[in-house]
């Protein structure tokens, strides 16, 4: 079933012969349930790619599709309130609330669209994620790795369409890096979540199901990396 359609996608900063050109004439689409990641180099345009998908750039041109919606037609509003009902962010410096418990920022996005979360899930998505017997701890009371299981279980806990990874491995040692990289693929066979992640770090493709690679704006599928 395809999930996300990105269509002829183009991102420039600037005008004329200054202009940037971050995005050129981007178009892939992901099935639901698949993980893919995202290699580059630093400032070929991974981050920009994942910011236009994620509705949180505009893009100068083309198309984002999540389950047939037009993201860029919604308005601002109501392009803010999709993405957080439909989309889930992973990011490197984890970004936890420091004043919320492991559980309490789990569920903070539900809370901010006034829903209840369901005690078995919680309680069943901190079992996945190694985290039970700290659900009552502070952030500062977290190693990075604990840390980032937590934005991973946030991120989940909305069940969004879409989980975009912004280097979610970018502040952790290699053992760290590759448990978080378990706890996603994990993530993404039990509950069949489609995610998107952007690495620099090739070593942490071999497990994904696709595998595509940014130089200068242009997206190549280099296909299936999983072994």
């Amino acid at each position: 079933m395809k999930l996300l359609t990105v269509d002829h996608l183009n991102k420039q900063y600037g005008k004329g012969e200054a202009g940037i050109h971050a995005l050129k004439d981007v178009s892939f689409v992901m099935e639901k349930g698949e993980f893919a990641a995202v290699v580059g180099e630093s400032g070929s345009g991974k981050s920009t790619l994942l910011n236009c998908i994620g509705g949180l750039d505009n893009p100068t041109s083309g198309k984002v599709y999540l389950d047939g919606c037009d993201l860029f037609s919604l308005k601002e509003s109501e392009r803010t309130v999709f993405r957080r009902q439909n989309i889930g962010f992973i990011f490197q410096s984890f970004q936890l609330v420091p004043e919320l418990t492991v559980e309490q920022n789990m569920i903070f996005p539900l809370l901010l669209d006034h829903r209840k979360p369901e005690q078995k899930a919680v309680n069943e998505l901190l079992e996945l994620l190694g985290l039970t017997t700290r659900r009552k701890h502070l952030p500062n009371q977290l190693s990075g790795g604990q840390q980032q299981r937590v934005a991973i279980g946030r991120a989940l806990m909305a069940k969004p369409m879409l989980i975009l990874a912004d280097e979610p491995t970018g502040n952790l040692d290699s053992r760290n890096s590759r448990d978080v990289l378990d706890m996603l693929i994990q993530a993404s066979r039990h509950y069949q979540q489609t995610i998107l992640m952007i690495t620099h770090n090739v070593n942490l493709t071999s497990a994904v199901d696709r595998v595509f690679q940014v130089a200068d704006g242009v997206l190549a599928d280099l296909g299936g990396m999983r072994e």
